[in-house]
């Protein structure tokens, strides 16, 4: 029997990511959501993730956290997705390029922080324009991140474009438009969104 698929999630967290992933990935899983405080620090979780914070994923007797990480172990695991492509260097730099400068330049943003000029060379962006045109010049020149084809690198740092579109944290330039209007169009987004989203807490009246 295959080893059983156990993600840990909110559906208002990263583990929204890691759910894309899983329906791309097309095998059985299981969603287990915690609530924020307590119950994501309780000691059974943190036995789990010792940060006490969601994505985690189970795979028999291995767990990956990190959402980039579980989109590349997902990835590695079933190769049959063809969701890691054989020539891994442009794939693995902006796999990680979403959960490294891009995501850290926006929220420096969100939260107000203007890194002094003298300073930039300390953050691993520089500033949220150097991300942005980073990503700009590659999606011009590939419908994907990775290339020609759909890889986990546009899981993972697509979900982070598609997030900053929506929140309007980041601009919306039209290479960023176009490449998210193509990649949320995916059945498995589509899945994955219906079910967080029927996962979503109520709204008194």
């Amino acid at each position: 029997m295959p080893d059983a698929l156990i993600l840990y999630s909110n559906p208002m967290s990263r583990g929204r990511i890691a759910r894309w992933m899983l329906e791309e990935v097309g095998q059985p899983y299981q969603v287990r959501y915690l609530d924020y405080g307590p119950q994501m620090k309780a000691p059974e979780y943190r036995r789990i993730n010792p940060m006490g914070k969601v994505p985690a994923l189970v795979h028999g007797d291995r767990v990956v956290t990190e959402y980039a990480a579980i989109c590349a172990y997902l990835a590695d695991a079933f190769p049959e997705a063809g969701l890691a492509p054989k020539e891994r260097s442009s794939y693995y730099r902006w796999l990680f390029f979403g959960a490294g400068p891009f995501e850290a330049a926006v929220i420096a943003k969100a939260l107000g922080v203007e890194v002094p000029e003298d300073k930039r060379g300390m953050v691993g962006f520089g500033t949220i324009a150097t991300t942005l045109d980073a990503l700009e010049t590659q999606l011009e020149r590939t419908p994907f991140l990775a290339g020609e084809t759909f890889s986990a690198a546009d899981v993972a740092t697509g979900s982070q474009i598609g997030w900053g579109l929506r929140f309007r944290t980041i601009e919306p330039r039209p290479a960023l438009q176009t490449y998210w209007d193509r990649i949320s169009a995916r059945p498995a987004l589509q899945r994955a969104n219906d079910a967080d989203n029927a996962a979503m807490p109520k709204k008194e009246e």
